[in-house]
C-alpha cells in the first residue's frame, strides 16, 4: 500500500509527464532497452509511477523515474 509521499510522487509524475509528452532516452540498464537517443511518446504513468512510453522504434518499455536516464523534449 502506498503512503502519502509515494502517492504525491505519482501525481507529480502524472502532471510532469502527461499523455503525449515527448521524451528522449539517455540510457536504461535493461537488455531490452531502446538505444540511447531514441525518442518516444508517453502513454501514461501507472499507479506505481512507471512512465509508459511508446518508443519511436516500436518498443513499449516503461521508464523508472530516478533509475533510468531520460529527459522531456520541449
Amino acid at each position: 500500500m502506498m503512503d502519502g509521499r509515494e502517492r504525491r510522487m505519482v501525481e507529480r509524475l502524472r502532471k510532469e509527464y502527461p499523455e503525449g509528452t515527448r521524451v528522449l532516452l539517455r540510457g536504461m540498464d535493461d537488455p531490452q532497452a531502446p538505444a540511447a537517443g531514441t525518442m518516444g511518446t508517453v502513454v501514461c504513468v501507472d499507479d506505481i509511477g512507471t512512465i509508459h512510453v511508446r518508443w519511436d522504434n516500436g518498443s513499449s518499455l516503461g521508464l523508472v523515474y530516478g533509475v533510468d536516464s531520460f529527459r522531456k523534449v520541449v
